[in-house]
């Protein structure tokens, strides 16, 4: 394992604290526990965003906190749930009096332990409303949930309900406009090599150097079938028919295309994913309205991308246009 860590228990720590001094204009790290929080914390009047996972998928979740998105982030450390004592302090940290909205990913842990700390903020006078995020199609239960794993399309989650918050909707507003996101988008990943987790220290699966596997997971859960290598168009389809099938789409709706890399991807072939993907969904007549390319759902060093579908209206999209100002996300 050849990795730029000094010690695999510090990883998440270190990390977080080079994050915070990089982008100390923006966010502050609380330590004991470790979580972040946007500078100056919670805005007077503004419902509060949190949200958390384990480590592992930078920048998601601390590069979306700041201006339009999250309050607080929660890191747990890689690929396993914070604890509900590091949650709790990142609820209060974000709430200003309007509540506070839990953005969770469907996986057991981050529900189980966000639960926890939801009952316990209940008990020191903090409302706090939940959002669930199951986006993946590839597979209805894997190894770490029950139900439709959440990824990618967390990332629109956050931006469309931060900005919601943003413009001073009530916590029930904020969370039904979540909670509309997450009716209508949806993801489907592949990957071309495992990662390595610092503390394994070896490829957290096996994948032959000749095939890819379809629909795998953000922590390497399996997807629905492995493959022989084949040309990126042809893989590409097999993100995108699932997820338009799933979503129904039909001619003439607008939707945003969001191409998002699992760490160890370049760009360039990011780009040929988007291609493809946006050919095939205009081939279908849907208007491909917004988009956004890069790595910002990882899966620390995987080889592979996911292609992930939002159905927009007049409102959302005002919502995903709406000035944010993070580390990861800014327009």
């Amino acid at each position: 394992m050849k990795k730029l860590i000094n010690a695999v228990e510090d990883v998440v720590a270190e990390s977080v604290e080079g994050f915070a001094w990089a982008h100390a204009d923006i966010v502050e790290m609380r330590t004991d526990p470790l979580f972040v929080v946007r500078r100056g914390g919670a805005r007077e009047g503004k419902v509060g965003l949190v949200s958390g996972g384990g480590s592992g998928h930078e920048p998601l979740h601390a590069g979306f906190v700041g201006l339009g998105m999250l309050d607080a982030a929660v890191p747990g450390t890689v690929f396993t749930s914070p604890t509900p004592d590091h949650v709790l302090p990142a609820l209060a940290a974000a709430d200003s009096g309007r509540g506070v909205l839990a953005i969770v990913k469907n996986y057991t842990g981050d529900v189980l332990n966000f639960e926890t700390a939801i009952e316990l903020a209940d008990a020191d006078g903090i409302e706090v409303a939940t959002v669930v995020v199951d986006d993946d199609v590839a597979v209805k239960d894997s190894l770490y949930t029950a139900g439709r794993r959440g990824v990618a399309g967390t990332l629109a989650v956050e931006k469309i309900a931060g900005a919601a918050a943003e413009r001073g909707d009530d916590l029930q507003a904020v969370a039904a406009t979540a909670a509309r996101v997450v009716a209508n988008v949806r993801s489907m990943g592949v990957a071309l090599t495992a990662c390595t987790v610092p503390h394994v220290g070896r490829p957290s699966f096996d994948l032959p150097d000749d095939e890819v596997e379809i629909g795998i997971g953000i922590h390497g859960e399996p997807g629905r079938r492995r493959i022989p290598v084949a040309p990126a168009d042809d893989i590409t389809a097999m993100l995108v028919e699932p997820v338009v099938e799933d979503l129904a789409l039909t001619s003439g709706e607008s939707v945003l295309l969001f191409v998002n890399g699992m760490g160890g991807t370049p760009l360039s072939e990011l780009y040929v994913v988007y291609r493809q993907a946006r050919r095939l969904l205009e081939d279908r007549g849907v208007v491909v309205a917004r988009s956004l390319v890069g790595n910002y759902v990882t899966s620390l060093d995987m080889q592979g991308a996911s292609v992930t579908v939002l159905r927009l209206d007049d409102e959302l999209t005002a919502l995903w246009d709406a000035p944010v100002h993070t580390a990861a996300l800014r327009w």
